[in-house]
């Protein structure tokens, strides 16, 4: 029996709630009723066609204070034809990689008609939420109840409600039975071992996935560099001399990791389906407003801005405000410097233990100021980005990206490049490199992770103690759980947990063969970082709707540039130890000559590295070329097909005519 959207049932009073909409509490009832109407309507009628009901019922509303939670989940069914929505792709029983379809289902490895477990919970969701933000308005002028809030066809009503403030937040719940596997087997038993990443990827999604596969892989990516580093350290640290190798050695290995990592990415990606799951045609932001036009690729109604506009407010406002900041940046390195001055002169006049301490003391309250910059710079980088109004979020998040990575490479590094080239003091180099890492980590672990969870453990006591208080005679367990994770903090993304490796990186490829235990203790930090990262996804922030990822982005760019910036730096390094300059000890000029020429040959080689070892394994070269050729047969047998119809009709049409 062939299943349509028009055949399903919205009406079932039980079902298994996967996402949680909360309305403001002066919401008018009107509002609400409209809103179910449309969540629940067919398809065929402008709905979503999912399951809706109140979280408490009317006996319970009377008895516990009413919250407007609103529960959303989906038949086993509709998800199905969900999955097919929105391009999900599964695996086969010949193993490859497809896009399911609901007609073919049978052929898909692992379903059956009686299991519910196909489909992930992060898939699940995120079906749901493609369902809510596709709901659209048809010839309603504005949101029932609310004159102000206008709508247009083609507007996605959820979005609206957003940035209207009738509904607060809609966000998924958690899996208590599924989060509890999850915890015993990552980060409860503090044990070195691998991460269950499909684990992950199926909880949290394919995003999440993969920032937790590349910061372990990073880790053990740092190994190397750490097991070199330690004896390098214990026996030459004085010896500057000998800090060419392992500057040869940081060289090649900055290359070689990004490349294999890409790899091991695409077999991640091919695996879960992300890397041949058709990219969707992106809407515009919420955020995003102008004048009410026609789109000329959609043909839909929706608001317009000039680029023109925008690149005014780029070039005019927001790029002097950036160079302004940096300007800034710099100002406080020299203040920095002024201070290591006079301690340094305190401790000429007066040596003793506590002036040997107190020569840290500049380093460590720069870097606490260094990390106070950026997340202030944090805030007016969004604010600025939010303001030049794109229309898109993958343009949003491109130069926001750009604005942030800007700014903290000139404000975590500048002072380093200051101390090595124009300075020259190796000694001060270290010092500084050592305060400005380990503090940053430090402080790092204690505003993500642990303030957070101090935090999120003082508020369960209280919800806890609030519903125990209740003494009322219904079930309150699902209360208490949406109470608790709707008052929780929302995660803002991996952005910051790249951010952090991306300058951990900076720290270990530009500057380590000063510092050779910087690698050790980035290994050190980053074991902890796991724990404490996956602490935080599974218990100080709510739970994040899955977003379906090929790749870590425009971070893999960042951290190949960064990888860039490290062989010069290094190279210059080089040029300046004293081994090097001893073979030149007259001739500056072929100094300066022979390390360019080197820098260029490394850069060289880097390049034709990146060129030699592929992307993608050839296996995966294989299969999704097959994949192209089946979908390229596929096309060519539905045209095929559609003229030999067109024929047919012809021909009957000729034959009426001859009659």
């Amino acid at each position: 029996m062939t299943v349509t959207l028009s055949t399903l049932d919205t009406c079932e009073s039980s079902f298994t709630p996967l996402v949680v909409i909360e309305l403001a509490q002066d919401v008018k009832e009107e509002t609400k009723e409209w809103l179910k109407n449309r969540i629940v309507a067919k398809k065929k009628d402008g709905g979503a066609q999912l399951l809706f009901r109140p979280l408490l019922n009317k006996c319970e509303k009377e008895t516990i204070r009413n919250q407007n939670l609103y529960l959303v989940g989906a038949s086993n069914i509709r998800l199905l034809l969900g999955a097919e929505a929105v391009g999900l792709v599964k695996e086969c029983t010949d193993a490859a990689m497809r896009a399911f379809t609901y007609g073919t289902r049978h052929s898909f490895k692992g379903f059956h008609d009686n299991n519910d477990d196909f489909l992930t919970m992060a898939e699940c969701q995120f079906i749901i939420k493609h369902e809510l933000e596709n709901l659209r308005a048809r010839d309603e002028k504005m949101i029932p109840g609310y004159p102000q809030a206008k709508l247009y066809p083609g507007k996605s009503l959820m979005r609206r409600l957003l940035t209207s403030g009738i509904v607060t937040q809609v966000f998924p719940l958690h899996d208590n039975e599924a989060l509890k596997k999850l915890e015993d087997s990552w980060y409860t038993r503090f044990a070195l071992k691998y991460q269950p990443i499909d684990s992950i990827r199926g909880y949290f999604g394919e995003t999440i996935a993969l920032y937790f596969g590349f910061l372990e892989y990073f880790t053990f990516a740092l190994i190397p560099m750490a097991v070199i580093g330690l004896p390098y350290y214990l026996f030459v640290w004085e010896d500057y001399d000998k800090y060419v190798i392992f500057a040869s050695f940081n060289l090649i290995w900055s290359t070689v990791i990004l490349e294999v990592w890409k790899r091991g990415c695409a077999n991640m990606t091919y695996r879960w389906g992300t890397l041949v799951m058709k990219r969707q045609f992106e809407e515009p932001r919420p955020g995003f407003h102008g004048v009410l036009g026609i789109n000329s690729v959609t043909g839909r109604e929706e608001p317009l801005y000039s680029s023109y506009k925008r690149q005014l407010r780029i070039y005019l406002v927001s790029l002097p405000f950036v160079c302004l900041c940096l300007y800034f940046s710099l100002y406080v390195m020299m203040i920095y410097f002024d201070m290591e001055d006079w301690v340094l002169s305190l401790h000429e006049d007066n040596e003793s233990v506590w002036t040997s301490l107190l020569l840290y003391v500049p380093s460590i309250v720069y870097a606490i100021v260094i990390e106070i910059m950026n997340r202030l710079y944090r805030y007016a980088a969004e604010f600025l980005t939010s303001w030049e109004n794109h229309r898109l979020e993958s343009a949003y998040q491109n130069h926001l990206v750009l604005k942030v990575l800007v700014f903290n490479f000139l404000n975590c590094f500048a002072s380093l490049f200051y101390i090595a080239f124009v300075l020259k003091d190796m000694k001060l180099l270290r010092q500084s490199l050592a305060t400005l890492l380990i503090t940053s980590q430090i402080l790092n672990q204690a505003v993500e992770s642990l303030l957070p969870y101090w935090l999120q453990r003082k508020h369960c006591a209280a919800v806890k103690k609030k519903v125990q208080a209740l003494k009322v005679d219904v079930d309150t367990t699902l209360y208490e759980q949406v109470l608790l994770e709707k008052e929780m903090g929302t995660y803002l993304g991996t952005f910051d947990d790249y951010l952090e490796l991306f300058l951990q990186f900076g720290y270990v490829s530009l500057f380590s063969c000063v510092y050779p235990l910087a690698a050790a203790f980035a290994v050190l930090n980053n074991f902890t970082e796991v724990n404490s990262d996956a602490l935080k996804m599974c218990r100080v922030f709510k739970r994040p709707f899955a977003e379906p990822s090929a790749s870590i982005g425009v971070w893999q760019l960042a951290f190949e540039t960064m990888s860039v910036i490290s062989v010069v730096t290094n190279c210059a390094l080089i040029g300046m130890s004293p081994q090097v300059n001893a073979v030149f000890p007259e001739s500056k000029t072929d100094l300066v000559l022979i390390v360019v020429a080197v820098e260029h040959a490394l850069l060289a080689l880097k390049f034709i590295l990146a060129f030699a070892i592929p992307d993608k394994p050839r296996h995966i070269q294989m299969k999704l070329a097959r994949l192209e050729f089946e979908s390229l047969e596929a096309l060519k047998q539905q045209q095929m097909k559609l003229v030999a119809e067109n024929l047919k009709e012809e021909s009957q049409e000729d034959r009426r005519e001859a009659t």
